[in-house]
């Protein structure tokens, strides 16, 4: 396929405001588009639920499973299939991260959109793991950009150690502001994607995103040749990256652990 002989793009964005995904699904299906590809839980259900049979490629949305969109991973039913997470297993990864980097770590405060289902539950699975490592929880939710500046007058009224966000439209959209904050108050940070870490952000550990990137375009290109959503297993990725940015750490004041650093798949210096 070549875009502009026989592909077509139709892009469009909620710009992390909900209320406007019902439409946007509705401009969608007026465009006669073969295929809707999201990104997080809200424009997946919104898609799932008014697109009207046109198969969805879904991704940034958590775990479909745990969400409802779809059955199953080997048959996700309906017209919807995608990318999935091991969201458990990753969070685990994030806080064991942030120990190996701050050791006396006891408290940190996590940052997600809480009208979110695939975050909210993806934050669920990062608190449990939080809980065996010994680390305790500042449940900071937020559902619109004014929120966040709530979460910071909190994080300044009782400190925590370190900051966790969870990545979605609303987090991204703001990303910059975290980092800002996390900067001025000095503490680490850790992330989802490796974007916010070339910004300035400390470090992330995640999926890497051209690799979710290429799976959701597999599965859209086999659409066109006559597979079904439902048929499609979910994919999972494979490839996870670490990365550190040492003059982020620089400009906090701390030392992070030599081990660590060769750990990590990109250090920036």
């Amino acid at each position: 396929m070549v875009e502009g002989q026989n592909l077509i793009f139709e892009q469009r964005s909620a710009e992390a405001q909900p209320r406007r995904l019902d439409g946007l699904v509705g401009e969608l299906k007026a465009a006669n588009v073969d295929v809707i590809v999201t990104f997080g839980y809200p424009p997946a259900l919104a898609a799932k639920n008014l697109a009207g049979g046109i198969p969805v490629i879904v991704t940034g949305a958590g775990d479909p499973v745990a969400t409802g969109l779809v059955d199953g991973l080997a048959r996700p039913g309906g017209d919807l299939t995608g990318v999935t997470e091991l969201s458990t297993d990753l969070s685990t990864k994030r806080l064991e991260i942030l120990k190996d980097a701050i050791p006396k770590l006891r408290n940190v405060a996590m940052l997600w959109n809480a009208d979110d289902l695939g975050m909210t539950l993806r934050y669920k699975a990062a608190e449990s793991a939080a809980g065996v490592l010994g680390v305790k929880v500042q449940a900071l939710g937020v559902r619109e950009p004014d929120d966040f500046h709530r979460a910071f007058t909190e994080m300044q009224r009782k400190p925590p150690q370190a900051i966790l966000m969870v990545s979605d439209a609303l987090t991204m959209l703001n990303r910059k502001h975290v980092v800002e904050f996390a900067n001025v108050h000095r503490l680490p940070t850790i992330f989802e994607v490796g974007a916010i870490v070339r910004e300035g952000g400390l470090m992330s550990y995640g999926p890497k995103q051209s690799e979710i990137g290429e799976h959701a375009a597999a599965l859209v290109a086999r659409i066109p040749r006559g597979a079904r959503a439902a048929d499609l297993p979910l994919e999972l990725p494979t490839h996870f990256e670490f990365l550190v940015n040492l003059k982020a750490a620089q400009a906090l004041g701390i030392n992070l652990p030599s081990t660590l650093i060769s750990r990590a798949d990109e250090v920036i210096e």
